[in-house]
């Protein structure tokens, strides 16, 4: 709001929402603004600032009754930890902070995680950065060898490019 009101445009929230999967999971989010000023000028600097913020390719910004625009830089994976199925002992011996200490370790400038889901059967990790690909990388040896990551899979979280 504030990038807004230093262009001389005044804004104010009017809604928004996350919509959930059947498993409770986000799978979209929104926010609704109402701009005073000049339309185009606002969706720009909103989808700047967006973008500025790390905002997923395939974020999508409309004014009312217009197309939609879509923007965005970064990509995401999803790593999904098997919750249910891995040996007792497992669980109780490894914390899931350690196993993200050393992906962010892995990963360095390439990426960070920004949340977490907690399913019914599983925990979602969801990181982000400029390359999907090369987080996948440079993880792969910390997801092949620790215990937390037996049985896990890795999703992308953004539309593939060109899709």
């Amino acid at each position: 709001m504030e990038i807004l009101e230093k262009r001389g445009l005044a804004a104010s929230v009017t809604g928004g929402g996350t919509l959930l999967t059947e498993n409770r999971e986000p799978s979209n989010c929104d926010i609704d603004l109402e701009v005073k000023g000049d339309g185009p000028s606002a969706l720009q600097t909103v989808i700047d600032a967006l973008v500025k913020l790390g905002a997923p390719v395939g974020s999508k910004a409309r004014l009312a009754g217009g197309e939609p625009v879509l923007f965005g830089k970064t990509e995401g994976l999803g790593i999904y930890l098997n919750g249910t199925e891995l040996p007792a002992e497992v669980y109780d011996n490894n914390d899931v902070n350690q196993l993200i200490a050393q992906l962010h370790d892995r990963l360095g400038p390439a990426g960070t995680m920004l949340s977490y889901w907690e399913g019914p059967t599983e925990t979602a990790l969801y990181f982000y950065g400029p390359s999907a690909q090369q987080m996948r990388l440079k993880m792969a040896d910390v997801l092949a060898t620790h215990p937390l990551a037996q049985r896990s899979r890795i999703e992308p979280l953004t539309p593939a490019a060109g899709g």
